[in-house]
């Protein structure tokens, strides 16, 4: 399997995490993480556009062949709700105006795939991707949850490419 390079998407409103890994066979290697701070004085659709100029910014420095975002959970407030899905969306469109595919997790299935406990709590991930890739410190929450993400796209793009390997070796004979 040829080395390649993921980013995950942590999407909120006011802060939006992004992680960024290599992926070599069962390694994962930490490339990059941090935040795209918005300012929550200004108005949503200005901080819609840092997010997405921040993402932008962060596929053009790192140059990720895919993205993958963790998908939005209901809130009690759909306030919240719909400002984490409008963050969200312009994280997505970031990725798909640079030609990324994108793919969606539930936190739950992320955090079963970094963790294995799909309610595990921030510390318990924030500590895990220490473990995973070797950081000297605990990284800021949204940037491990990002880095959760992509760890959790590593995972699963390499078992279904080694099933879609199992169905054309069945399909030979």
């Amino acid at each position: 399997m040829a080395i390649i390079r993921l980013m995950g998407i942590d999407p909120g409103s006011r802060m939006t995490g992004y992680g960024m890994i290599e992926v070599d066979g069962p390694r994962n290697r930490h490339i990059a993480s941090g935040g795209i701070q918005t300012d929550s004085s200004r108005p949503v659709p200005e901080r819609l556009k840092t997010i997405f100029e921040g993402i932008a910014a962060v596929i053009r420095e790192y140059q990720p062949v895919e993205v993958a975002v963790e998908q939005v959970f209901m809130h009690r407030n759909p306030d919240s709700a719909l400002k984490l899905g409008q963050a969200r969306g312009a994280a997505i469109c970031a990725a798909v105006v640079a030609g990324l595919p994108v793919s969606e997790y539930a936190a739950r299935a992320i955090k079963q795939a970094v963790v294995g406990n799909g309610a595990a709590d921030k510390i318990q991930v924030q500590r895990m991707i220490a473990l995973l890739l070797n950081l000297p410190a605990l990284p800021q929450s949204d940037a491990a949850d990002a880095l959760a993400v992509a760890i959790c796209h590593g995972h699963t793009r390499q078992t279904l490419q080694r099933l879609g390997a199992v169905v054309l070796a069945g399909r030979r004979r």
